[in-house]
């Protein structure tokens, strides 16, 4: 499942992703199908549309292969939301929670399905971790940075309160400016201040956020996906 933003803003972490799971020995196929899992909608409280791109998601992963994302918000609107917003139909209801039961956000799919952490990576430099929020949710607290630290030269420096929101929120960065953009900026001084090369984070929309207003601080740390990381050898 590559989602929205990585579809149009990151198709390298697309990339990464799949060449990673690939050198592991996965089987990885792409549904053409797919579109947005619906999650804009359903945080803007149109839970109607949400609905139907909800039922379009179920179909396009129908079957009873494992769905992988580089999207710890994708995961969780499918894995949390999509049961809840079929809670009075039955028969989608069992759908949507095959598909939950099915889908598995990239770190969770390398350290508990396939229980590796030492993925053959290699990546020189100092690099620290931004938690993305939806990652919580998904009970998601150390498997991305147990990765990271089985990284070849890769020098990992812990984020001082890095299970912060960056800010971006998906639609709350445009219906809040003033206080996305306040977040993120806090987001960006404890980045700099770890003295690090690159920030590493788990969903496009954090590292969107992120890359921006270190780029308009003129600030020339890297911002990447963890697949981005994991995929290099």
């Amino acid at each position: 499942m590559i989602t929205c933003l990585g579809d149009v803003f990151f198709p390298d972490v697309g990339i990464a992703t799949v060449q990673l799971l690939r050198r592991l020995g996965v089987e990885v196929d792409f549904p053409a199908a797919q579109t947005c899992c619906g999650q804009p909608h359903f945080n803007s409280g149109y839970h109607g549309d949400a609905r139907i791109l909800a039922q379009h998601t179920i179909q396009a992963f129908a079957g009873d292969q494992l769905i992988v994302t580089p999207s710890g918000s994708c995961a969780a609107m499918v894995k949390l939301e999509y049961p809840e917003l079929f809670h009075e139909d039955l028969i989608w209801h069992g759908r949507a929670e095959d598909l939950a039961q099915r889908t598995h956000e990239l770190s969770d799919f390398l350290v508990n399905i396939l229980k590796i952490e030492d993925v053959g990576a290699r990546y020189p430099g100092k690099v620290t971790y931004h938690m993305a929020c939806h990652l919580r949710g998904l009970g998601l607290e150390s498997e991305p940075e147990r990765l990271l630290r089985k990284v070849r030269d890769l020098e990992y420096i812990p984020l001082e309160r890095a299970d912060e929101c960056c800010g971006f929120g998906g639609s709350f960065a445009v219906r809040f400016p003033e206080i996305s953009g306040a977040m993120v900026g806090d987001k960006a001084s404890l980045i700099e201040k770890t003295g690090a090369h690159t920030v590493v984070a788990t969903d496009a929309g954090c590292l969107m956020n992120i890359a921006g207003c270190l780029r308009r601080r003129g600030n020339k740390i890297r911002a990447l996906h963890l697949a981005e990381i994991l995929a290099r050898t």
